[in-house]
């Protein structure tokens, strides 16, 4: 099972099948107690998870958020990566194991798309279109709260507003996919958004340049990794993220080991990307040094970056995950039976 949707189907599977053995793997962070502990349904969430005999979680941080929940929240006992799961008077009644698998990409995939000639001269007329600035910034994201466009925006704004970038050498592409637009929130956040985007272009673009291009769609992976290859610099400012995979697309494809990725903390991909430049995106000053970092970064610290990101994603890629997930599970199965 995937994702936070069917937290309780796990117990409820126990329950109406105990003779199935059960994974489960959760896509977004898993907050400490002191967090969870506000939500009414603590105990049912983590009951429900309980139903697993394996639990899988994109950081050990996160699986060691749940294991202190499930102590804290129903009393179970947790050896290492096992939460011993009591019954009424006690005793030992399931054990589920809790543990991080970092998900990946289908490195095959982006790889030879990037190799692709007819992809490497969309990208070269992308930036031919934009001018030929001398710096591309690009964040691809789902338009969500979560993911820092809105500090993003306010540090590049300040970049050119301290005149640090210029509007004739930099151009960020902002690709913002519509997400949840039913929802009051997120109507609202895309106002403010466009509206801060309206405001930085209306106050720097010239008649040739444009500081912001801000794309409003989804795209197909081709044109995805045509602006990979088009940008210098990928900006990942997510304020709290599972892993983020457009951290790895972007490594990814810069087959050349050009480009430079800034990436926030908060996103699970910095536990495998420690060659990015981190940053923490709620301090904008931090924010705004680590992009002038990555624009003004000399070519050979870049490549030696991008070479130990793409080893480490190269060497994991999402049919390793796949493949460990289901090989944990499996000797979790073997030594229940045993």
């Amino acid at each position: 099972m995937q994702d936070y949707q069917l937290q309780l189907v796990p117990k409820m599977l126990r329950e109406a099948r105990p003779d199935l053995k059960i994974g489960f793997f959760n896509h977004i962070p898993f907050p400490p107690p002191e967090i969870f502990a506000q939500l009414p349904w603590r105990r049912a969430i983590i009951d429900g998870l309980l139903g697993a005999d394996l639990v899988g979680f994109q950081r050990s941080s996160d699986a060691g958020n749940f294991m202190r929940s499930a102590r804290r929240f129903l009393g179970a006992s947790v050896k290492q990566q096992q939460v011993h799961v009591k019954g009424q008077y006690g005793e030992t009644t399931h054990i589920a194991r809790a543990q991080a698998f970092p998900i990946s990409i289908d490195v095959q995939q982006i790889s030879e798309l990037a190799r692709k000639p007819e992809i490497i001269e969309h990208a070269r007329q992308i930036r031919r279109d934009l001018g030929n600035p001398k710096t591309i910034l690009l964040g691809v994201d789902r338009l969500d709260y979560t993911k820092g466009i809105r500090h993003r925006l306010k540090a590049f704004e300040e970049l050119l507003a301290e005149g640090k970038l210029k509007v004739e050498d930099a151009t960020l592409i902002q690709v913002a996919s519509p997400s949840r637009e039913r929802v009051e929130q997120y109507r609202l956040l895309r106002e403010e958004v466009e509206g801060t985007v309206g405001h930085i272009n209306g106050t720097y673009d010239t008649m040739q340049n444009t500081a912001v291009r801000y794309l409003h769609h989804s795209y197909p992976i081709e044109e995805m990794v045509a602006l990979y290859l088009a940008a210098d610099v990928m900006l990942v400012t997510a304020l709290r993220d599972g892993m983020n995979l457009v951290a790895k697309e972007y490594v990814t494809a810069r087959t050349n080991n050009d480009g430079a990725l800034v990436l926030s903390e908060f996103a699970g991909a910095a536990d495998q990307l420690k060659q990015a430049l981190l940053m923490n995106p709620h301090d904008i000053d931090g924010l705004k040094d680590t992009i002038m970092r990555a624009v003004n970064m000399q070519p050979a610290e870049g490549a030696r970056r991008m070479r130990s990101m793409r080893k480490q994603i190269l060497d994991h890629d999402v049919d390793l995950w796949s493949a460990e997930f289901l090989a944990a599970l499996k000797e979790k199965v073997v030594r229940d039976d045993s």
